[in-house]
């Protein structure tokens, strides 16, 4: 740590300051914007970037925690910089403590701005020559100014339209219309025709496998899909049932550093729901590991047919526990809808597409999901093409060989977000 914060342009002045200080600025300045309005963990996102692995974020963090002159020197804190020197390329020059510098400092501001905080950074230390240290107000300065101020403006705003562009499609005139996905080749064909976001079905991921739904069983299968969805130029949301068992928070963090844009996690516990104020903790967990990612919490209430009279109440607790987005399954009652969409306000309502799209609409729903409704009419009609060729019947029709591996190489084609850890 010590020599990370001897050879950055952040605690320095005069001719070392304007050399270390551009080494920063040509690293940003090489980043194509685009590849920084990607949803998922933003300073991941950046580290992807800089030609890192996504995953050096949980170092950058520790890391970051004792950034500052006034914090203490720990093994811990070493142990994280010698990480970054190696995920950087293991020299230890000026350049790497640019590379590393820009993302240590980028990590608290991102996060605070991911959660709301405005301005992210609301002050700033200085030392003046005598060695007094002073707080710098920076409500009207939020990016700094003079020469220590942030150089990576542009890139930062870039970020950021990354972090929101998926609680950005719930804010539309018409409601978002989300396909869900259960392996590549169905995420293919959504994205390849026009759809600009989708999700996945713990049905079909889990019965595409031999296992069953609902009871955490496909959880490895859920996360190797959802670390080869990450690559697909939408956001991609991933349903993760009731949290698989896992820490609800270390599952999502997982999952936004990967580049997930959201998780859909219900209440539901196979025939029975969980306590709402326990689905409440655990939305409140998320979002504090996780502010990125954008966390639709559903409601078994009516899926369940269990404790409907609950469901106004759990909508409200979730809402208010920090959901983005709240998911009612089965739910068709019109007035109850109107009810919800009312209670909810600002925060999108989710419902399956079980009443027309177009009703849905005007009852100002923000969210439609097919649920796993594509899931079991692909295996429909699968069976029923073979059992007409057998009848002599003509079959239905079918997307080509050519267009599928066509379609499947201009969707993963993207060769800037490989496999990083």
């Amino acid at each position: 740590m010590a020599w990370l914060r001897s050879h950055v342009a952040r605690f320095c002045d005069g001719p070392d300051h304007e050399r270390r200080r551009a080494h920063a600025v040509r690293l940003l300045e090489a980043i194509d914007l685009a590849h920084l309005r990607r949803p998922g963990h933003p300073v991941a996102t950046l580290a992807a970037a800089l030609g890192m692995p996504r995953d050096a974020v949980v170092d950058v963090e520790i890391a970051a925690a004792g950034y500052q002159p006034h914090e203490p020197i720990t093994p811990h804190t070493d142990a994280a910089v010698e990480r970054l020197v190696a995920a950087a390329g293991g020299e230890r020059n000026e350049a790497t403590a640019a590379r590393i510098g820009l993302l240590v400092q980028a990590s608290g501001a991102l996060t605070a701005w991911a959660k709301g905080s405005v301005p992210a950074v609301p002050f700033t230390r200085r030392r003046r020559p005598s060695g007094e240290e002073i707080l710098i107000d920076l409500t009207d300065h939020p990016f700094g100014a003079g020469r220590h101020a942030c150089p990576g403006e542009e890139q930062a705003r870039a970020l950021m339209d990354g972090v929101n562009r998926f609680a950005d499609l719930h804010r539309g005139d018409e409601p978002l219309l989300l396909p869900n996905a259960w392996d590549c080749a169905s995420a293919t064909a959504f994205v390849a025709d026009g759809y600009p976001a989708l999700g996945t079905t713990s049905l079909g991921v889990a019965a595409s496998h031999g296992l069953p739904d609902a009871t955490g069983a496909a959880y490895r299968e859920t996360m190797e899909l959802a670390r080869r969805l990450s690559v697909l130029p939408v956001p991609v949301s991933i349903d993760v049932e009731g949290g698989f068992g896992h820490d609800p928070a270390e599952l999502a963090l997982d999952l936004s550093v990967m580049g997930i844009a959201g998780i859909n996690v219900e209440d539901g516990r196979g025939d029975h729901l969980t306590r709402a104020a326990d689905h409440a903790a655990a939305i409140t967990a998320i979002k504090d590991a996780a502010p990125a990612l954008f966390v639709n919490a559903r409601v078994d209430t009516h899926w369940l047919g269990a404790a409907r009279d609950e469901t106004a109440s759990r909508v409200r607790a979730y809402a208010e526990a920090g959901a983005d987005g709240v998911f009612v399954p089965g739910l068709r009652e019109e007035r109850t809808i109107e009810e919800l969409v009312d209670l909810l306000g600002d925060v999108p309502l989710n419902l399956l597409a079980q009443l027309p799209w177009q009703r849905l609409r005007d009852l100002g729903v923000g969210r439609v999901s097919t649920g796993s409704w594509p899931f079991r009419a692909a295996i429909t009609q699968a069976a029923a093409a073979v059992a007409a060729y057998r009848a002599g019947a003509h079959p239905p029709s079918a997307r080509s060989y050519e267009e599928i591996e066509r379609s499947r190489k201009e969707v993963f084609s993207d060769p800037w977000q490989p496999d990083q850890g």
